[in-house]
């Protein structure tokens, strides 16, 4: 696997691993000591970014990662993530943002008793709240690496002018926001930020939450659990529409002889040397076809033609409902 360096020198796999389906969001949930074993294989493959938060679960998230990654701690970054009031007596009902810095020590020393580690390799912001500045934000964070208990702080889906001014406190190495053919907003401003100031940048769903690998059209169900249900994009009206860009991809991919997810990665490992995208699978061969997008070479003349093509394509549906939109950017 070749590796890449985000902001501050983090060096991490060239494609990472978003872990958060293996305890919510997709559905029925996979055999807990399969993802264990599942873990360890994809380090065994090279992979040693990956990618958790304490809401993934709640909580079981960090505990299966923790597990799963004690064996190869010393080979791997663990990037986890605070932000959210989790209600003590029910943790399946959260009361909002919350990046308080009492919240925040709170949230890490939970993290870290979960992961079983001594330090979080990458602290992530989940989303921004806009009761706390993020000057007290940072500072806390920066006072929680001074302690040793962080290594790096890391906003997602965090808006320009608060990453300016989080990273004056504390510099930032990573913004992890989504990033794909499919959600390319990004490219209005934060990409510059980051470019200019040294910030990695980690792509979330980057194959659109499986819509760019071709598996997903207008007959597909989504079954109970699966956020992809409530979310406009993937209404059957827009779906029918959204499927444009799909057989654009997969029309490039035959002539390239990639899959389509392999392309759509390629064309993110393509955008800038710091970009490190974190597909999401819970399939092996899944990992395998991810990992191999790395060896994928885009020439200038290609990702210009698959740049051009995905510009040509409107895409149909909010990404979010309303109220989740709200939440980013700020």
């Amino acid at each position: 696997m070749k590796t890449r360096t985000l902001g501050q020198g983090l060096e991490v796999s060239a494609i990472g691993l978003g872990c958060m389906g293996m305890s919510q969001s997709f559905g029925e949930l996979p055999d807990r000591d399969e993802m264990v074993t599942f873990l360890r294989e994809a380090v065994d493959r090279g992979v040693t970014f990956f990618d958790t938060a304490e809401v993934y679960g709640p909580y079981d998230n960090e505990e299966l990662v923790g597990k799963g990654l004690a064996p190869v701690r010393d080979r791997v970054v663990i990037a986890t993530k605070f932000g959210f009031d989790i209600d003590p007596e029910n943790t399946g009902v959260m009361h909002g943002p919350d990046s308080s810095p009492e919240q925040i020590r709170r949230a890490v020393d939970g993290s870290l008793q979960r992961l079983g580690v001594d330090h979080i390799d990458l602290l992530y912001q989940h989303r921004v709240d806009p009761d706390v500045p993020i000057e007290d934000v940072a500072g806390t964070v920066k006072e929680l690496i001074e302690a040793g208990k962080v290594g790096h702080f890391g906003l997602s889906e965090a808006g320009v002018d608060t990453i300016r001014r989080a990273h004056a406190v504390q510099p930032v190495t990573a913004l992890q926001s989504e990033y794909s053919l499919f959600w390319r907003r990004p490219e209005q401003g934060a990409l510059a930020v980051c470019a200019e100031l040294g910030i990695g940048f980690v792509p979330f769903s980057p194959l659109g939450r499986g819509f760019l690998t071709g598996t997903v059209d207008t007959s597909t169900t989504f079954g109970e659990g699966d956020i992809r249900a409530n979310l406009p994009r993937f209404e059957k009206e827009a779906l029918a529409a959204n499927m444009a860009v799909v057989e654009m991809v997969r029309d490039f991919a035959e002539r390239k002889g990639a899959t389509p997810g392999q392309i759509a990665l390629a064309w993110l490992l393509a955008q800038q040397p710091w970009i490190v995208p974190i597909p999401g699978t819970r399939k092996l061969h899944r990992l395998e076809e991810n990992i191999a997008a790395a060896d994928v070479e885009l020439s200038e003349s290609e990702l210009a033609e698959l740049t051009k093509a995905a510009d040509e394509i409107t895409v149909v549906g909010d990404r979010y409902p309303e109220a989740m939109e709200k939440m980013t950017n700020r």
